[in-house]
Formats: C-alpha cells, sequence, structure tokens
C-alpha cells in the first residue's frame, strides 16, 4: 500500500479556508496533518482533527510532515519556502511564487540541492473555460489566431484593510491576478517578443494598483491581458479572433465559489460551468454560430500531480521553473509601467 503524504499549511487565512485545507483533503494519498496558526480555536472550528502548530518553524521542525503549503503574504513566501526546504520538506508555495526572479531562481536551486518537490499553486490551469479555450486553439478552427483578451474583472469599490490592496510589496492586482493571467499566456503561446504595462490606482483611497492593462506581442498576435476593482457591468471573461473564426467566453470558473460555499471536488457536476461560450468559425461566405459547453474544471488536480510527483509516479503539475517564467515576466512589466515604454524580451530563464 502506497503511504499517504502527511501535509503542513502554514497561516489560516482565505488562501487556506477556501482552496489548500479542502482541496488537500479531497484528494486520496493526501492527509491535512497540521496547520500553524496564532489562532488555534479558529482552526479547530473548521478543522477539529488537524493539529495547530504555534509557528511556522515548530511545523517545518515536525519529523511526521512530508508536504508544506505556503499560502501566505506575498513576501513572506521565499523566506518561508527556504525554511521548509532546509527542513527536507517537499513545498507547495501559493503564487506569486516570490516578488522577483533573483528569489525565485535561489529557491529553485534550494530545492534542487535538498532533492524535494518544490511546486507553485498556479491552479487556474484547471479552471473550466481555460480547459475549454486550450481545447479549441488546439482544434484549428480559428485559423491563424490574431488577437486575444484575457479579462478578470470585479466589481470591489471599497478598498480593504487587507495586506493585497495594503501598497506593501507584492501588493496590488499586477502581483495577484496578473500572476494568473501571465501564466495562463505563457503556457498558451510561450515567450512573447514584448510586453507593455499600464497600472493605475482607481479607486478612492487606492494604497497600490487595482487596475492593469498589459499589451503582449507575439509576431502578428496580440494579447491583452486586463484586470480591474471598478467594473460594475462584468464583459467577457475570454476574447479570441482567428482568421477562421471567434471564441468569446463570459463568467469566471466556479470552482472558488463552489469552495466558499463548502461544497468539495466530487460533488456532483464539481467544476461545471453554466455560462458556455460562443463560438463562430466561417466557411466561405457564411458563419456558422453555436454555443460550447466547457469542460469541466478541477483544481483537485493540481493537488494530486503533487502527491504522484513526490511519489515518483508523475511529473511536477507546476515546476518552479515555470514560475520563475511568471514573476520575470511581472518584473518585466513592471518596468514598462513605470519607465513609459514597451519592454522587448529575449528569454524568461
Amino acid at each position: 500500500m502506497t503511504q499517504t503524504l502527511r501535509v503542513g499549511i502554514v497561516g489560516y487565512g482565505y488562501a487556506t479556508t477556501t482552496f489548500h485545507a479542502p482541496l488537500i483533503a479531497s484528494v486520496p494519498g493526501l492527509e491535512l496533518a497540521a496547520i500553524s496558526s496564532s489562532n488555534p480555536e479558529k482552526v479547530r472550528a473548521g478543522w477539529p482533527n488537524v493539529e495547530v502548530c504555534d509557528t511556522p518553524d515548530a511545523l517545518f521542525a515536525r519529523s511526521d510532515i512530508d508536504l508544506v503549503v505556503i499560502p501566505t503574504p506575498n513576501d513572506t513566501h521565499a523566506p518561508l519556502a527556504a525554511k521548509a526546504l532546509a527542513a527536507g520538506k517537499h513545498v507547495v508555495v501559493d503564487k506569486p511564487f516570490t516578488l522577483t526572479s533573483a528569489e525565485a531562481r535561489d529557491l529553485i536551486a534550494s530545492g534542487h540541492a535538498a532533492g524535494r518537490l518544490l511546486s507553485v499553486f498556479h491552479n487556474r490551469r484547471w479552471d473550466s473555460d481555460f480547459l475549454t479555450l486550450k481545447q479549441i486553439i488546439e482544434s484549428g478552427q480559428l485559423g491563424r489566431l490574431v488577437h486575444f483578451e484575457s479579462h478578470f474583472d470585479r466589481y470591489r469599490p471599497e478598498v480593504r484593510a487587507r495586506w493585497r490592496e495594503g501598497g506593501g510589496p507584492g501588493s496590488g492586482l499586477w502581483y495577484d491576478l496578473g500572476a494568473h493571467l501571465v501564466d495562463q499566456t505563457l503556457q498558451l503561446f510561450g515567450t512573447p517578443e514584448s510586453i507593455t504595462l499600464d497600472l493605475a490606482q482607481q479607486r478612492d483611497g487606492a494604497l497600490t494598483d487595482d487596475w492593469f492593462h498589459a499589451v503582449l506581442r507575439y509576431g502578428s498576435l496580440r494579447v491583452i491581458l486586463h484586470a480591474s476593482a471598478l467594473v460594475p457591468d462584468l464583459g467577457p471573461r475570454y476574447v479570441l479572433h482567428g482568421t477562421s473564426g471567434s471564441f468569446i467566453k463570459y463568467g469566471l470558473d466556479a470552482q472558488e465559489d463552489a469552495l466558499k460555499a463548502g461544497l468539495r471536488p466530487g460533488a456532483a457536476d464539481w467544476g461545471a460551468d453554466p455560462l458556455p461560450g460562443s463560438l463562430t468559425v466561417w466557411h466561405g461566405d457564411h458563419a456558422e454560430e453555436g454555443d460550447v459547453d466547457s469542460l469541466p474544471g478541477d483544481y483537485a488536480r493540481y493537488y494530486a500531480g503533487v502527491r504522484d510527483a513526490i511519489r515518483g509516479s508523475g511529473a511536477n503539475p507546476v515546476p518552479a521553473e515555470d514560475a520563475l517564467r511568471v514573476i520575470r515576466m511581472i518584473e518585466l512589466g513592471q518596468q514598462s509601467a513605470v519607465e513609459g515604454r514597451t519592454i522587448p524580451i529575449t528569454t524568461l530563464d
């Protein structure tokens, strides 16, 4: 019988309660064994059978923990991951991986030296709409792609008192939602030729960017990545045009809302998307239009992949090297915004 891997999580904030704890608990072969938190009563209220450690160091020191998950504020990712690797643990870091590419390279080197898995939770590779978009692109029915828009817009007019909006290192939408959109883009199209980024603070009392608009060049293809906290009437999530057709998709993957509602992977219709996409394909002088039902999303596939990679029966689902390229793109975007110019890209390694 294959040994169950015991998992510890650092911190008990939104990412732990909404994503990591329930996803880990839903994957056979993984056991959520411990959580480090300064609020043990809150942890026990949600997970009464999980042990609580007072500090991350106490969690890392436990010999019975195989895998450590780090879904903490962005500026703590690198130091906490370094400590966990030094303690001999396999490590999952929430996105964005680190604040800088230099930190990312150091962690990758530490992971190799320790002989431990180092993976990054880019869960939106398993979004329903993204999986469907990939399938449509791979089918070739849109012809040569010329225009792609990826939006992650919300209506959150009030600035909340939390680190993501506080103006500190790693805060703001470009680090937060930009990491998702950049990772998906790199998966679809590879390294772009250049990036042009505009950042803004649009809400009253904003302390960090709450709007971004990036243009990435791939030959004749233009990729637009956009996010805003001030969109009362949401537009499409994806817009894709090619020489033979178009695909347009409204709505966001439903898994986050399902997890917040207490549902778990394996529930009926898990990962289903109620909003189909719209596909238009031209055949000569006439167009064929129709709806496209989305493939089911499944964030638990990420942790199943981590389990298999640690056991030696599968590949790392999101290698740290992939996440390094995302961070490098974020850095180059910031450079573009600060300098007000397009930044050419030769490599992201």
